[in-house]
């Protein structure tokens, strides 16, 4: 695993709870306001972010990342500004990823984006729609140069899929709460716990489970079993819904906060 991510989530379990991982697209609602509101959930509490690159065909994005996916591809966000967020987001110490589909980083090239990630700062790539079967140039490219890869198991992964996938890992696993596309979610799967019993059973890698998480009680049932917990769209949401930026860089803040209480609560 690469140390910082190592160190996030060593630091977590020494506090006894779970680590809090937040997910913002880059270059919404303009990189400039990407840098700031991932900031913001820094400074707020999370402790590991996830960086969107903004891709135009998102398998796995809900409605409210897709329409803050579609506002960075519209206002011209490119990889190059995705490694920009990148930089700074390191800057403020937390460890920074970032989640991408496959064709974009297969498009930039798979050398030159880990070289160029490595050189920003990022620590770690999560790649949805890439299978470790698929992934031998960007197992390469990854193993050059430092960076984790983060591949995904859900509810329907069999044993030995599990081994399979957790044998390519290299940094956390993506554990999705359920079978479907991202939103925040009024209740979860009841098979997440036994996805993460199941996955542990296969690695000693740290497990994080992500999907329709967004309130500090939804965080709290999860950090009882996983070892992260992974917010996206709620942070979103709470961009699109202020009506201005110092507002949601507030609600931002805030919202962090909240859950980040929800770790210590389990």
């Amino acid at each position: 695993m690469n140390a910082a991510l190592d160190a996030a989530f060593a630091r977590a379990q020494d506090e006894g709870r779970a680590a809090l991982i937040g997910y913002f697209p880059a270059g919404f609602p303009t990189v400039d306001d990407s840098i700031a509101c991932i900031a913001a959930m820094v400074a707020g509490g999370v402790d590991i972010v996830e960086i969107g690159l903004p891709y135009s065909d998102p398998l796995m994005d809900g409605p409210i990342i897709q329409r803050a996916v579609e506002q960075a591809l519209a206002q011209g966000t490119r990889t190059s500004d995705v490694l920009r967020v990148v930089a700074a987001t390191a800057a403020t110490g937390a460890p920074t990823l970032v989640m991408s589909y496959w064709n974009p980083i297969e498009h930039h090239g798979v050398e030159a984006f880990a070289t160029e990630l490595a050189a920003a700062g990022g620590v770690g790539v999560i790649t949805p729609d890439l299978t470790p079967e698929e992934a031998r140039p960007w197992i390469r490219a990854t193993d050059a140069h430092g960076i984790a890869r983060v591949f995904l198991v859900a509810p329907s992964s069999t044993t030995e899929r599990l081994g399979i996938v957790t044998q390519s890992t290299t940094g956390f696993v993506y554990a999705a709460s359920l079978m479907g596309v991202t939103g925040a979610r009024t209740s979860l799967s009841t098979q997440a716990e036994s996805l993460v019993t199941r996955t542990r059973a296969v690695t000693d890698r740290p497990v994080a489970v992500g999907l329709g998480v967004s309130t500090p009680e939804q965080v709290a049932d999860i950090a009882r079993y996983a070892d992260g917990v992974i917010v996206g769209s709620a942070f979103v949401r709470a961009v699109i819904d202020a009506p201005d930026m110092p507002a949601a860089l507030v609600a931002v803040a805030d919202l962090a906060r909240n859950l980040a209480a929800g770790t210590r609560r389990a």
